[in-house]
Formats: C-alpha cells, structure tokens, sequence
C-alpha cells in the first residue's frame, strides 16, 4: 500500500513537472519538435499553426515567416496548411559530429502582431552509416569507426578466419571499445610465416550495419614490447586567432624495444573533420595548426592518436584543445520582419558577446528590447509624413570586448499615410472676366487645389456648391470638371442682364472620411457694345434702317435768340457700360447750316448765331447719337424747330405744316393742331363778340350822359384808349408770362413757348414794318390829341369793372387751352 502511494506520488510529480514545463514553454513562446534525419525535402516535422492558435487566414494576412539561424534554411511554413516542414535533407553527422545532441533552431515571426516564437528541432539519428575501418586491409590491430550515436554506434566485433588468435574487447577511457588480437595457440613461423584474419564490426541498428576489415598477421621475432605516450591525455588551450602552421603541441611515446621494434610512428585512430584541421608528423608527433580555427564553429577539439613500432605494437592517446574566445566578431544585425523586429547577436563570448545597440538621436524612434536578441523600433513621438516621408534610421551595436567592436545597419522606414490634410487651393479666391455674348461651353478659368497626402487621399475632385441665379440653379449657368477643377459656362451671358457671379467651388479628397475646402469664384461679365444708343427725348417717331432709330419732333425758338440760346436737348442713354456707353451728339444734317449747333457730350441744341429776318421759319434737324464702342452704334433724332416772335406767326406756321404731316392717317398731332386753331379761333370770336356788345352798351350809355347836365360828366378829359383797346389787350398779354406747349402726343409735333420768348411774342409796342394790332382803333400815327372835350366818356371807376369782365371772359377760354398743352409739355419733359 504504501509502495502503491510512493508511485502515485512520483506521478504525480512527474505530472506537475510536464505541466510546469508546457507551461514555461508557452510563456516563453517555445515549441519544440523532433524530426529523424534524411528525411525529404518538404517532410511534415510539426502543425505549428495548431500549436499556437493560429488560423490559417491569419498566416497569409499577418507575414507570418519562419527564420533560421545560419545561413542555410532547413525549415519553412507551409502556407495552406500551416505545417512546418523541411527545405533542405539534414544529415545529422554532418551538422553535429561532435554533438551527441543535435538540435536546431529557428524561430517563426509574425509581423502583423510583432510576436515571435522561438522552436527547436532535435534531429534524431538514424543507421544510415555502416562502420568502417581506417584502412581495408592492415597488419596492424585498428579500432572500428561508426559516426551514428546511441544504439546506431558500433556495438561489437566478430573475428574469423584463424585459430592461433581471439578477439578481446576492452573499454577505453572515453567509453570506446577497443579490440584486440589475442594469440590463442602460439604461432610457428615456419609452419605459416603468415596469417589472413578477418574482422567484422556491427552497429546495433535495425537492421544491423556491419563493417569489415582484414588483417594480415605476419609472424616475425619476438617484439615484446608496445609503445607508451608519455600521457594518456593531452590539453592544450590556444586562441582563436593562433596563426595557420603553428605547432600546438608535440606527442611523445617511447618504446623499450631496439631497432625496428623500437622505432615508434604516430598516426589519427580516427578519421574526422577536424583531422582536416590539425596535421599530425608521423616521425616527431608534432601536432601542427592546417586551418584557421573559429571559436563560434568549434570550441573544443578532440583527437585520438595511436603510436605504434615496426613490430605492430601500438599505444593511444587522446589530444583535447580547448580554443579560447577572443573578440573578432562585430555585432550582427538582422531585419527580421518588415516592421522593424530586428535580431542582434554577437558569436562571440562572455563580454565580448554582450551587444548594446542605439539609435540616432535625431529620430522620433527608439529601441525597445523584447525577449532574448530581438530588439522592435517604435515611434518615440508623433510622426507627421507631411512634413517627413521616410526617414534611414541608423542602428548601431557595439559589444563589450576591448577593444570593442561595432556594427551598423541602415533601416529604411516609410511613414504611411493617414487623411488628416484636407485640399487647399491655390489661392484664396479666384476671379475671372468673361466677355458677354460668349459661347456655351468656354472654359471660364481652372481652380487648382491640392492635398498634402497621399496616394488615394490627395486625390481631389471638385464641385459647386448649390445655389440659384436669377431664380435658376446655379448649375444651369456654369459647372466644373471633377477631375480637374477647370470651369465652363453652359449659356451664353448677357451684361445687361447679369453683370457678375457668384459662385463657391469646393474640393474633396478621396479619404475615408473624406476631407473638403471650399473657395469663392467671382466672375465678371464684360460688356460688349451690343446695345446701341436708344434716345428718350424726342419721343421716337417711326424706326428707320440699319438698326437706327429715327426720332421727330417740333421744338419753338424766338427769331430775337441770341446766339448759344437753348432751343432743345436731346436725351438718350445706352444699356452697356463703359466706353460703350459714352455717347457723343452731331448735328448730321441742317436745314440751314450754321444756324445751330449740338453740345457734344450734353445733347443741348443751341442756336449758334441769332436768327436773322431771311432765315426760314421752320428747321428740320438731324442729330446723331453715337456711343464709343467698337464698332460704334449710333441711333438719330429729327427735331423740327419753328421760329416765331408771335402767337400769329406760330399758327400761321403750324398751319401751313406739309400735308404729309398735317393729313396723314394715324398722325393725331395734326388733327391736334387743327382743333387747337379752330379753338383759337372760337375763342377769338367770341371775345370780339363780347367787345361789340361792350361797344353797343358804351354807345347806350353815352347817348344817356348826353341828356345829362353839364356838371354831372366826372369823366370829362379822360382818353378813350384808357378803357379799351389793343394797347389793354396788349399789356394784358405781357403780364401773363407763362410756358405755353401745344402737344397731343409724345411722339408727334410739339409747341412749346419759352420764358424767354412768351413775353417778346406780343411786344408792347409794335414795331414801324409790322402790321395793324389784332383789336381796336388804330391812332394816327401824328397829328394833335382829338379834344377832350369833344369826346364823351364814362368815368374810369365806372368802366373799370366791366373791363376786367372783359378781360377775364378772354382770359379763361385761353388759360384753359394754354394751361391744358403746357401739362403735356411739362409731363414729356419729365418722362
């Protein structure tokens, strides 16, 4: 029972022990995996994938990447299935002759999560090697040679073929077997001066491996005798860097023998690499260096030596060089992943194998050692790829020797991008001039932005923002192409319509999320003459050719003007702008040249010298309207003007007007001026009607004073003409001093009397060529006053109120006409 209990505890410790060790290997990121030697290129050796949780999706998208130490790769991962499997045949004799433990490392690296995990792979040795012997056929005792370890070593010897001799097999001091030929049955030399034997060596492999050697035994006189080293084993301690020829050490054995039995020769029991590297002399056993020697390849040597005398007596020995360490390897350095996982590591040993890298100072990096050799760069601060792209960080190892060694190696590191930079435009705002009239579709102008970043997220496209002209989208009027910001205009642009645009453009990258900026676009319509000059004053008459417009009117002058008196003033304007529309007036065509002239830049028509009693009444104008344009357009207005000193010569001229003007259909401004003559002379009608009755009551009244006395006549003395009369009438008329215009349509014939001329059209006195006044009594031009006396009057306070009657029943007809045409007048003039 309590045996039972000890078992179950040792299992139990054994278990816990297997736990602790999975465990540490799984902190420490180890696996571990054994494979047999020779095996085939591509031979499955573990499922590493399953071993530590990886998905087989995450192999391809993660880099992860099987790295060996060496310069030969035997291992790599298996893409699909993530298997570890072998790239190269291992021979284990070859890689770990001097190692009874052959195991190799890599480790396997993923780079999406800066993790490697370290994996050994013990390399088990197969019986792929028969024994062998030194040499084929020999007279002399030899040891047998397996390279194989363990089981697949040599195991035993068989003799056969002489009964005079047996096999003994001792144990040397390395554990080796050594056999030897013992003489069983004493020899004859002249029964046989020789023997054949044959030896055969056996491994214990499955199957079995033998090797075979045969030996020749020639029976000579008696060699009692064998060689001896002066020691069993030999120590020698040399640097790594002793130079090529040196000798190492010198063997010695000695025999007590004479002659050739006492000649003693030295020789290699065993043919190995290193056999290769130390040269042996057979005479004075010196033991020479052949090749250099690497402390980091191999740090201990061991030779087997026989010496042996010409009797074949022979003695071994063992030969152990120790090579010592000195620092003459510099730090290497390995990129182990592409995101800067980096493998620092020194062959050589103790302090001169302790590596410290660094960095530059000069970069936002810095080294962060993870486990083991492995070293990972992270960003010591914020990393702006607008301002740098890539930087070539340096790293620097040096080891702890003394001198000490260093190393460097250069990291080329690429700073990715990332859309934090939105478009930026070239300038703050744009502005353009487009000429009116243009073409649908010509290119405006190009608006350029650009984007700090990179790749897709400095590729910029441009809209409008939305909007409204005029109440139509703004996106009928102009657009912008995506891909290179140039911008058209879709319709053709009137000036006078439109006179600039507003519009804002934007840019956006192709980032996620995208980034955008806007920018103002102002465009300018230039104006064009395309508009020619359109007069507002004279009214317009009836349109003539060539795009002109041709304009009438009737304007009244005084024939006492003085010369630059104002007649008129042509009023125009012109819809373009600028010089298109500075307008310049001419007088292009006159009745009478040199009678009047027209203000340049003012439009005025002013008389340029007095009238004179042999210039006609009536003038027609031609006034040209021109702008400055090029080509200039022009555009003209007929004034017709009538000179006149009196109401009588006015009418007399408007009745003659030509019949084309004064009958023709659809001209009301002819039948206006018959209806106005017609009213005139109704008007004038009746007042002479009302002076006939005044004169009948005069009569009346004076017959009655007649019958009178002769005190009673208050108005004795007093002239006639101081009640009636033209010179009434007359200083009537020159009181009333008011602007008179006969119109009836803003586009016929005018009459318009002036400040200036109303008061001269009926002068107080007239002069000695004109004709007889239109009311009264003409006086005698000489002669004596009629006598008072004789002629009987009223007295003046008697007579004044009906002549004011009178005057006011002339006046009231003739104020309502003349005030009703001085309203139209007065209108147009406005308009």
């Amino acid at each position: 029972m309590c045996a039972a209990g000890r078992r179950w505890g040792r299992r139990q410790r054994a278990l816990l022990w297997a736990v602790l060790l999975a465990a540490w290997e799984a902190a420490w990121g180890q696996l571990r995996y054994s494979v047999p030697e020779e095996m085939p290129k591509g031979s499955f050796v573990g499922d590493v994938a399953k071993d530590l949780g990886l998905q087989l999706t995450e192999i391809n998208d993660r880099g992860v990447r099987v790295v060996s130490e060496g310069r030969t790769q035997y291992f790599a991962l298996h893409g699909k299935t993530g298997h570890l499997v072998t790239t190269e045949r291992i021979d284990r004799e070859q890689l770990c002759e001097r190692v009874q433990q052959c195991v190799l490392r890599c480790e396997l690296i993923v780079e999406g999560e800066m993790k490697f995990y370290g994996i050994e792979v013990e390399i088990v040795d197969i019986n792929d090697n028969p024994p062998s012997f030194q040499e084929a056929q020999t007279e002399l005792r030899m040891n047998a040679h397996d390279p194989d370890s363990g089981r697949n070593s040599l195991q035993s010897y068989e003799l056969s073929g002489d009964e005079h001799f047996s096999l003994a097999v001792q144990a040397g001091p390395g554990g080796d077997q050594r056999p030897e030929l013992v003489l069983a049955k004493a020899l004859d030399r002249e029964e046989a001066a020789f023997h054949e034997l044959l030896l055969r060596a056996s491994d214990g492999g499955d199957p079995a491996r033998t090797g075979t050697a045969r030996i020749r035994v020639t029976v000579l006189d008696a060699n009692d005798n064998a060689p001896v080293f002066s020691q069993a084993e030999y120590t020698v301690r040399v640097p790594e860097d002793v130079p090529v020829g040196s000798v190492l050490v010198t063997v010695t054995a000695t025999d007590g023998d004479e002659g050739l039995n006492g000649q003693v020769k030295y020789s290699f029991k065993k043919k190995k690499t290193s056999s290769q590297i130390f040269h042996l002399d057979s005479d004075t056993g010196a033991i020479t260096l052949g090749g250099s020697l690497d402390f980091e390849e191999g740090d201990v040597y061991e030779l087997d030596l026989q010496a042996y005398d010409g009797g074949a007596l022979y003695d071994t020995a063992k030969v152990m060089i120790t090579v010592t360490d000195i620092n003459d390897n510099a730090p290497e350095i390995s990129v182990r992943s592409a995101l800067t996982l980096l493998y620092v590591q020194d062959r050589d040993s103790g302090a001169n194998g302790e590596v410290h890298c660094s960095l530059d100072k000069d970069v936002p990096f810095r080294l962060q050692s993870s486990h083991g050799s492995y070293y990972s760069v992270v960003t010591a601060r914020e990393l702006d790829r607008e301002q740098v792209s890539e930087y070539n960080v340096t790293v620097r190892a040096a080891d702890g020797g003394s001198p000490a060694l260093q190393s460097s190696a250069v990291l080329a590191l690429r700073v990715l991008d990332v859309n934090d930079n939105a478009p930026l435009f070239l300038e703050e705002r744009y502005s353009a001039r487009l000429a009116e009239n243009n073409a649908a579709g010509a290119l405006v102008l190009t608006v350029r932005a650009t984007d700090a970043d990179w790749g897709q997220n400095a590729r910029v496209r441009y809209r409008l923002a939305e909007g409204r002209v005029r109440g139509a989208p703004l996106s009928s009027y102009v657009s912008v192409q995506a891909e290179t910001g140039a911008l058209y205009a879709l319709r053709s642009l009137d000036y006078e319509q439109l006179r600039e645009l507003q519009l804002c453009v934007l840019a956006e990258d192709g980032g996620a999320p995208a980034l955008s900026s806007n920018v103002s676009v102002r465009l300018l319509i230039v104006d064009e003459n395309d508009n020619a000059p359109q007069v507002l004053y004279p009214p317009p008459a009836a349109a003539a050719g060539s795009g002109a417009a041709a304009w009438s009117g009737v304007e009244l002058a005084p024939r006492r003007s003085e010369a630059g008196a104002l007649v008129a003033k042509v009023v125009a304007v012109d819809a373009d702008a600028g010089q298109n529309a500075w307008l310049s007036y001419e007088l292009a065509k006159a009745t009478e040249p040199g009678l009047f002239r027209v203000g340049l830049h003012s439009g005025e028509v002013r008389t340029a010298r007095s009238p004179l009693a042999r210039d006609a009444a009536r003038h027609s104008l031609l006034v040209l309207v021109r702008d400055h344009g090029r080509p200039a357009l022009s555009a003209t207005a007929t004034l017709s003007v009538l000179l006149a000193d009196s109401v009588a010569e006015l009418l007399a001229e408007l009745a003659s007007a030509p019949d084309d003007q004064a009958a023709a259909p659809g001209q009301p401004a002819a039948s206006l001026t018959r209806w106005l003559v017609l009213a005139v002379a109704a008007v004038s009608c009746l007042f002479l009607a009302f002076l006939l009755l005044l004169l009948a009551l005069r009569l009346r009244r004076c017959h009655r004073q007649h019958l009178l006395p002769p005190d009673s006549g208050a108005l004795r003395g007093v002239p006639v003409s101081h009640f009636v009369g033209i010179d009434g009438v007359r200083a009537f008329l020159h009181s009333y001093s008011h602007d008179v215009s006969l119109t009836a349509d803003s586009r016929k014939s005018h009459l318009r009397f002036s400040a200036a001329s109303c008061c001269d059209t009926l002068p107080a006195r007239p002069p000695p060529d004109e004709p007889a006044p239109l009311l009264g009594t003409e006086e005698p031009a000489s002669g004596p006053p009629a006598d008072p006396a004789a002629v009987p009057v009223s007295s003046p306070t008697n007579f004044s109120p009906l002549f004011f009657l009178l005057l006011l029943l002339y006046s009231f007809p003739v104020l309502s006409v003349t005030g009703l045409f001085t309203g139209y007048c007065n209108i147009f003039i406005v308009l």
